[in-house]
This record gives structure tokens, sequence and C-alpha cells, in this order.
């Protein structure tokens, strides 16, 4: 089986993740997808994958408004309270989100496991690269796994079979536009 690694800077890390996934599903495996710090999100992933019948599992905290802003009555407005929370080790989400991917993983449902936003959990020091390595190495004879996130370490690229590097050449929040509604959320 096969370990992926989408990273870098530019946007589309989720979304070619999801494909995948959508990809996996469409051929008859199993595929889920592990949300690391990311938690009650507005996100328009989470319809999309619940219209196609992908499984979405969120470890994180999540925003205050996120029923407004997923009906469109409102825009985020930028106030980090969900990343602060996520942040905090107490939370221990990090951790559940890896222990709970090693269920699906073991369970024998799934032919795709999608680790999303996985290499934040490792900036902020709430996993260890070992840890996540070690469930790629127990059961990569068993299921495909696609990582995402900016900046992921090392170790884990250099256990994948690929690794695509996106680059932002030009992003809408660099130009003052807020996100969008089927586009960002």
């Amino acid at each position: 089986m096969g370990v992926t690694v989408i990273t870098g800077e530019g946007k589309g890390k989720t979304t070619g993740a999801l494909g995948l996934a959508l990809l996996a599903l469409a051929s008859g495996q199993g595929a889920a997808v592990v949300q690391f710090l990311k938690g009650n999100s507005y996100a328009g992933e989470l319809f999309a994958a619940e219209r196609a019948g992908l499984k979405i599992y969120q470890f994180g905290w999540g925003c205050h408004w996120s029923s407004l802003i997923r009906s469109g009555e409102m825009h985020c407005t930028g106030c980090g309270e969900c990343f602060r929370q996520n942040r905090k080790p107490e939370h221990g989400f990090a951790l559940k989100a890896l222990e709970f991917a090693g269920k699906l993983a073991d369970s024998g449902e799934y032919g795709l496991l999608v680790l999303d936003e996985v290499s934040h959990a490792l900036r902020r020091g709430l996993l260890q690269p070992g840890e996540v390595a070690g469930l790629i190495t127990l059961y990569r004879e068993r299921v495909d796994f696609v990582l995402t996130g900016r900046h992921m370490a090392a170790e884990i690229t250099g256990l994948a079979d690929a690794v695509c590097n996106l680059k932002a050449v030009k992003h809408p929040f660099a130009q003052g536009i807020k996100s969008r509604r089927g586009i960002e959320y």
C-alpha cells in the first residue's frame, strides 16, 4: 500500500486528499478522514463528504459561530480562538485523533485513511514524528495513508511513496479577499 504526503504553503492540501479518498470509495475501498486540530467546523468539505458517504472525524476545538458561518449569515472574523485552543496540549486532541486513526486502521474496514493536518500537530509538539511513523509502519501493508499539512516533518516525508509540495503563487487572503462559501468553506 502507499503513503502520500500533501504539504506546502499552497491551497488544496485537504481538497486533494479528499479527492483521493473519494477515488478510493468509488473503487470499493473504505475510506475515512481524521482531521487533526479541527472541530465543529463550517468547512464545505463536511457537506460534500457527507453527500458522498465519506466519513470525516474531527478532533479539535470548534468555532462558536460555526452554524452562522455555515449558513452564510456570518463570515469568520479571524479571532483565532479555535487555533489557540487547539494548540493547548491539555486538550489532548492530537493524541486522541492518532489513537482513533489506529482503531480505524486496525478495523480492516478502510483501504485508505487521510490524516488531515497532522503536520500541524507535529509542528506544535502535540505529537512526535515517531508516533505517526509508528502508525504508518504498523498498517502500511493493509492501508493507504494520505497525510496533509504545511511543513510536514522530514521523518514522515521519508516514509512516503509520493510527496506533493503545493506552492502558493497567488492567494486570495493575501489580496484581502475574505473566505468564500463553496470555495474556502
